[in-house]
């Protein structure tokens, strides 16, 4: 706080009262003298009290001094109030320095909530400066990181940034918005999304595969995607080698029966009665 105003902290010496007395004085005499005019006053609210407190002060203030024929007001505007240096622009805010190991997860805790870090920084010692508005992280002097301080909510604060690119990848997508994407396309596309999203214990272990067959089909005509996507809900083909099979095979313009002519027609095909 000094340091903000551009002043020091000089404290008393131990044992030394006469250290404090020209300020302990200082303080008798305003309490002595405003609490003497005061006693015999109600107040009803804390509004009131201080406007009378300040009129005592102002009476102290300009009061002359026996001793120096001069008032303290007039003390503090001809000596002191020249050597005053301007505030700064901002208002000090308090804040506590705290030392912090990045987590496997590349987030550090502070006060039971989780604030994401570079992923670059994992099992690194961060110091952490905490206000009641700003969550700051600093590495080796550097700022790494900077968050907005939760008291509510959801318990993690993760920045994109700070993810690793895997990470950001399922952090950017959702079942629903890649269910919103076949959808635009036709009902048989979005069956075949679904399909590939439940065939899955984990929705987001198929994200890389949506993507893969919905960025297959651009280009193509809607007609010619419904098409291979039903061929594909038909014959199981929840895979992206499955899907792009089925388009580079033609397999989607194959009717059933002629399909199953030509298996069984085929020259490898040794047919039952080779078991017997």
């Amino acid at each position: 706080m000094a340091a903000h105003y551009g002043t020091c902290a000089v404290p008393a010496r131990p044992r030394r009262p006469r250290d404090k007395a020209k300020v302990e004085a200082g303080v008798r005499i305003a309490q002595t003298y405003i609490l003497g005019r005061l006693r015999h006053q109600t107040f009803f609210s804390l509004n009131e009290a201080n406007a009378a407190i300040k009129l005592a002060v102002e009476r102290i203030n300009n009061h002359v001094m026996r001793r120096l024929s001069v008032s303290r007001k007039a003390l503090f505007l001809n000596i002191e109030k020249p050597a005053l240096k301007p505030l700064p622009p901002t208002q000090y805010e308090y804040a506590e320095w705290k030392l912090a190991r990045v987590a496997p997860d590349y987030h550090i805790e502070v006060d039971n909530f989780l604030y994401s870090v570079p992923h670059t920084l994992l099992h690194e010692q961060v110091d952490v400066r905490v206000t009641s508005r700003v969550i700051e992280v600093f590495h080796r002097a550097m700022r790494v990181a900077v968050h907005q301080r939760r008291y509510q909510g959801s318990r993690a604060d993760t920045l994109p940034e700070h993810m690793p690119s895997n990470h950001r990848f399922i952090a950017e997508w959702s079942p629903a918005r890649f269910e919103r994407w076949a959808r635009s396309i036709g009902p048989n596309t979005e069956a075949l999304i679904v399909a590939v999203l439940a065939a899955r214990r984990h929705p987001e272990q198929a994200f890389r595969t949506c993507l893969g067959i919905l960025k297959l089909f651009r280009g193509l005509q809607t007609a010619r995607v419904e098409a291979v996507a039903a061929r594909a809900l038909a014959v199981g083909a929840l895979t992206y080698k499955s899907v792009a099979s089925i388009l580079q095979n033609n397999l989607d313009r194959a009717s059933p029966a002629a399909e199953s002519a030509s298996v069984l027609d085929h020259t490898n095909v040794r047919g039952p009665n080779y078991f017997h």
